[in-house]
């Protein structure tokens, strides 16, 4: 599996440097529109995921304290990106929102499904790819909106294929409180924020080339 994982990461990585000359602003203007996409979802599709009852074994990580940013409660109260930056379990996902200038773009969405890497699963990227990724915004911004769904879905609703911000379909397949991404696993599931429901993977998705 890091193999694959690898490799679709370099295809990735080639295909947005080669098209590095035509700049970044259509990542930024796609994202916009699907945003807006996501502002014309139906209430039931905004109201979707709203139950708070949380699952899968990396839940344990998660701070139990009401009053640490971190926790459960915490993250419930605000936006997307900020609940994000109190989770321990997230920090180098944090880190990449901000390189990419992705925060106050998730942080404002009015309803999102976000499909969080783990530190862990950050760090199965060898750090030298990471790190170029990380100094390439069109890569990293079409890599991370490629983690993110424009409407909520509830763990009812995961199963199937969704259009995420990036543009591309993304596979979700499972039941109950098992579930995978892609080449990842849902570590943590239905995790409320004020504006996105979020299942925390272990694994880094990769947009098709």
């Amino acid at each position: 599996m890091r193999a694959r994982t690898l490799v679709a990461f370099a295809a990735a990585a080639t295909f947005a440097l080669s098209t590095a000359a035509c700049g970044d602003s259509d990542d930024t203007s796609d994202m916009g529109a699907a945003a807006t996409t996501a502002a014309a979802a139906s209430p039931t599709q905004a109201m979707a995921g709203m139950d708070g009852d949380e699952f899968g074994s990396g839940c344990a990580a998660v701070p139990t304290d009401p009053s640490n940013a971190g926790s459960f409660e915490a993250m419930a109260k605000v936006p997307v990106a900020t609940a994000a930056s109190g989770n321990p379990m997230l920090s180098t996902l944090v880190t990449a929102v901000q390189q990419a200038g992705l925060v106050d773009s998730l942080n404002t969405a009015p309803a999102l499904t976000v499909f969080a890497p783990t530190n862990d699963a950050f760090a199965k990227i060898p750090k030298a790819d990471l790190d170029k990724v990380l100094a390439d915004k069109a890569t990293l911004t079409k890599i991370l909106t490629y983690h993110a769904v424009p409407q909520k879905l509830a763990p009812a609703q995961l199963a199937g294929t969704h259009t995420t911000l990036e543009g591309s379909e993304l596979n979700v397949t499972g039941s109950g409180e098992d579930f995978s991404v892609g080449d990842a696993t849902v570590v943590c599931g239905n995790v409320q924020t004020a504006n996105a429901t979020v299942y925390i993977i272990d694994t880094v998705l990769m947009p098709t080339a």
